[in-house]
């Protein structure tokens, strides 16, 4: 097998300290909302297949839950040589204590499985084993993986990969995809990436501020949603910030989005929610902004808050009535 690269991306800046805690992405997907109802991705476990991550950064050291190499050396060293998985998951889960960035669901834990190295390449077996490993994985307290995000890809599809990641859906696990940054500016081209083209994941593409979708960001008929992918805002290696733009900061977004989700429904219904039932509930909190379904699929993330959902209901309710 060849080997796999991280989705080409855009670094735009790096700074010392952020301007504002709560990036705008994060406020684009609504989940500040649900914070206030105490839904942060408590006790949901996220799994992080990238570079690796800084585990000293003062926004992600309490997040991480464990972690493992699959990069050759030191298994237990998964920490972050080049700067992206750092990225992805501060945009994840960063800690919100009034300083530095907050991620989307502040209080999910992180399992940090490098699969790439210091020049952004690994090996297809590596993330193979990773996403089997994810799988499998146990906590101390029995924890499980409900989550796997990944923002890497290529043009290769790879039945060993498409297998393990069925597996992990089989296993109750929803696998979040970036689509790639192979995009023409338009909204009728396809342009294919793998794993993020593979009908079991969710494939998440791109919009800016403006919720315009990302030039760069491909299209095809496999989108399932998408999410703020343009100067993005997060951690950074040395207790450092940077703004990054591609799919592979819009995946983060909704990896995130998947774990308020399963927090808020799984107390609302009582009982531990399937696959299948956690990507209803991401498709069911989206809003069109007006691309094709090749670009947008089911829209813009935006998570709902239960209690002002049925207030506007019985508003309605009582307008109508009257």
């Amino acid at each position: 097998m060849s080997k796999v690269r991280l989705i080409p991306f855009k670094l735009e800046e790096v700074f010392d300290s952020a301007a504002e805690e709560i990036p705008y992405g994060v406020n684009m997907i609504n989940a500040p909302e649900l914070w206030d109802q105490g839904i942060r991705g408590d006790s949901v476990v996220v799994a992080v297949l990238d570079t690796g991550c800084d585990a000293a950064h003062p926004d992600l050291k309490d997040r991480i839950i464990g972690g493992k190499s699959f990069v050759g050396g030191d298994e237990a060293d998964y920490s972050d040589s080049h700067y992206h998985g750092t990225h992805v998951a501060g945009t994840i889960a960063a800690t919100l204590n009034d300083k530095g960035v907050a991620g989307a669901a502040p209080d999910v834990k992180l399992l940090i499985l490098k699969v790439l190295g210091d020049d952004g390449s690994g090996s297809y077996e590596g993330i193979i084993h990773a996403v089997r490993y994810a799988s499998e994985w146990k906590g101390e307290n029995g924890e499980k993986v409900r989550v796997i995000s990944m923002s890497l890809g290529g043009p290769e599809d790879i039945p060993e990969l498409h297998e393990a990641i069925q597996d992990a859906v089989a296993n109750n696990i929803l696998v979040v995809c970036a689509a790639g940054n192979e995009g023409d500016s338009r909204e009728d081209t396809v342009e294919k990436a793998y794993p993020g083209y593979y009908k079991e994941v969710v494939q998440v593409g791109a919009v800016d501020e403006k919720k315009q979708l990302a030039e760069f960001s491909n299209t095809n008929d496999e989108i399932d949603l998408v999410a703020p992918g343009v100067n993005i805002v997060s951690t950074y290696p040395g207790n450092k910030y940077a703004k990054l733009s591609g799919t592979s900061m819009a995946t983060p977004h909704a990896s995130a989005a998947a774990a308020l989700l399963i927090q808020k429904e799984e107390k609302e219904f009582g009982r531990t929610l399937t696959e299948a039932e956690v990507y209803a509930q991401l498709c069911k909190n989206t809003v069109s902004v007006g691309l094709s379904k090749k670009a947008e699929g089911n829209g813009l993330i935006f998570l709902r808050a239960q209690e002002k959902e049925e207030a506007k209901q019985n508003n309605s309710a009582v307008k109508a009535v009257n």
